[in-house]
C-alpha cells in the first residue's frame, strides 16, 4: 500500500534501485507469495485495503510491502476474526500514526538545530561583550548605621 503519498521506490534513490516499495509483482506472483487468490487481492483493492501501483496499462504492481499487507490482512481476518472494514480501519490508524511518528520527528529535528542556532547566537553575542567593564553587582541593602569621623589633626 502506497502509505507516502506520494511516488514509491524510495526518494533521492537511484531510479533502478529496488526497495521494499518497489511496484515489482504481477498479481498472480503477489498472490502466490502472500498465499491468497488472485480475486481476493483484486477485492481487497477495491474496497481499498492494498492499493497496489498501476502500469501505463492499468495491470496491478505490488511491492515486497504490499505482499507483508496482504500477509497481515489475512491473519487479521482469519486469526483474529476482525471484518474487512475493521481491517481497513487498522490499517489507516496505523498509517495515520505512522505519518504523525515521521512529524514528530521532522519537528523534533527542527527544534533541535533551533536550539543550537540559540546556542550559538548567545555565545555570540556573549563573544562580543566588552571586557574593560565590570559586572555591577548588586550589594544587600542593611539597616546598619555607620558613623564617619574625620581623622583629628593632632
Amino acid at each position: 500500500m502506497n502509505t507516502s503519498g506520494g511516488m514509491r521506490g524510495g526518494r533521492g534513490r537511484h531510479p533502478y534501485e529496488l526497495t521494499d516499495e518497489s511496484p515489482v509483482y504481477v498479481i498472480s506472483v503477489a498472490a502466490q507469495l502472500s498465499g491468497l487468490h488472485p480475486q481476493t487481492l483484486r477485492q481487497y483493492d477495491r474496497l481499498g485495503l492494498v492499493s497496489p501501483d498501476r502500469t501505463a496499462g492499468r495491470g496491478r504492481r505490488y511491492s515486497a510491502r504490499d505482499i507483508e499487507l496482504l500477509r497481515e490482512v489475512q491473519r487479521l481476518s482469519q486469526d483474529e476474526g476482525i471484518n474487512l472494514a475493521g481491517i481497513k480501519r487498522i490499517i489507516e490508524l496505523e498509517n495515520q500514526v505512522a505519518a504523525l511518528q515521521s512529524r514528530v520527528a521532522e519537528l523534533s529535528a527542527a527544534l533541535e538545530g533551533a536550539a543550537v542556532a540559540m546556542q550559538q547566537r548567545e555565545a555570540a553575542v556573549h563573544a562580543s561583550y566588552r571586557r574593560d567593564l565590570v559586572p555591577y553587582q548588586d550589594v544587600q541593602q542593611t539597616s546598619a548605621l555607620v558613623v564617619w569621623r574625620p581623622k583629628r589633626p593632632e
